[in-house]
C-alpha cells in the first residue's frame, strides 16, 4: 500500500518543532549582563565612563571630519525615538500585515515597545551622566543608549522574522554603525552602546520564543500581498 493510499490522499504538513530555549536563555543572559553592567557603572564608577572609554571618546572626537560628522548626525536622526520607535515599527507593522504576517507584525510591535520600555527605565536606575563634547541635543540619561537599543531590537526582530542571511548582515551593520555614531557625536559611551545592544537583542530574543513555531509557519506559508485575492491565477 502506498502512502498516499495509507493516508487516504496528500500528507498533513509535519508538526513543526522550533529550538527556543538556547535563544531565550541567549535573551535572559544579555538582559542579566546589562543588569551586571549597570551594576558596575553605579557601584564601582560612580557613574563615570570607564578609563579607557574616555580615551577613545578623545581619540573619535580628533578624528572628526565635516563628511563623517554629517553621517552621523543622519544616523542620529534616523535612530531618534520618534522614527525608530514609532514612524519605522509602525511602517514596517503595516508592511507586514499587508503580506500577510500578522504574527510577525504582533512580535516586531511586541519587541520594540518592550526593548523601548526596558531602555527607558534602565536610564532611570542607573542616571549616568552624558560625556560633555556632545555633538547633538540629548535626552536624559548616558546608559544605555536608546538609539542603539532601537537599531539592535529591529535588526535582531527583523532577522528572527525572515530568517535571511542577508538580512541579518544588514542588521548587524545598521547596528554597528549606529553605535559608532554614537560615541563619534560624544553623546554615549561605549558601554552605553553595549548596554544598548544587549537591551535591544536580548528583549527581541525572549519576545520571539513564545511565538518561534508560529512565526516560523507562517514563514513557510505564500505571502500575497492583501490586495490580491488567495489562490487567484494569473490569467
Amino acid at each position: 500500500m502506498s502512502a498516499d493510499e495509507d493516508g487516504g490522499g496528500a500528507h498533513a504538513p509535519a508538526p513543526v518543532r522550533v529550538g527556543r530555549h538556547p535563544w531565550l536563555i541567549a535573551g535572559v543572559l544579555a538582559l542579566l549582563a546589562v543588569a551586571l553592567l549597570g551594576v558596575v557603572i553605579v557601584v564601582a564608577e560612580g557613574r563615570a565612563p570607564f578609563p579607557f572609554e574616555v580615551d577613545l571618546m578623545s581619540a573619535l572626537a580628533a578624528a572628526r571630519t565635516p563628511a563623517v560628522t554629517q553621517a552621523a548626525l543622519l544616523l542620529d536622526l534616523l535612530g531618534s525615538g520618534r522614527l525608530s520607535n514609532v514612524i519605522f515599527p509602525i511602517a514596517i507593522g503595516v508592511a507586514l500585515l499587508l503580506w500577510r504576517r500578522p504574527w510577525a507584525a504582533l512580535y516586531f510591535g511586541i519587541a520594540v515597545l518592550a526593548s523601548a520600555g526596558v531602555t527607558r527605565l534602565v536610564k532611570v536606575l542607573v542616571g549616568r551622566v552624558r560625556p560633555e563634547d556632545i555633538l547633538v541635543t540629548p535626552d536624559f540619561g548616558s546608559f544605555p543608549s536608546g538609539h542603539s537599543s532601537a537599531a539592535a531590537v529591529i535588526a535582531t526582530a527583523l532577522g528572527l522574522v525572515f530568517l535571511r542571511t542577508w538580512v541579518w548582515v544588514a542588521g548587524v551593520a545598521w547596528t554597528v554603525l549606529m553605535m559608532l555614531s554614537r560615541m563619534y557625536l560624544g553623546a554615549h559611551w561605549l558601554s552605553d552602546t553595549i548596554g544598548g545592544l544587549l537591551i535591544g537583542a536580548g528583549v527581541a530574543l525572549i519576545a520571539w520564543a513564545p511565538l518561534a513555531e508560529r512565526l516560523y509557519r507562517e514563514d513557510r506559508m505564500p505571502h500575497p500581498p492583501v490586495w490580491r485575492r488567495a489562490g487567484a491565477r494569473p490569467e
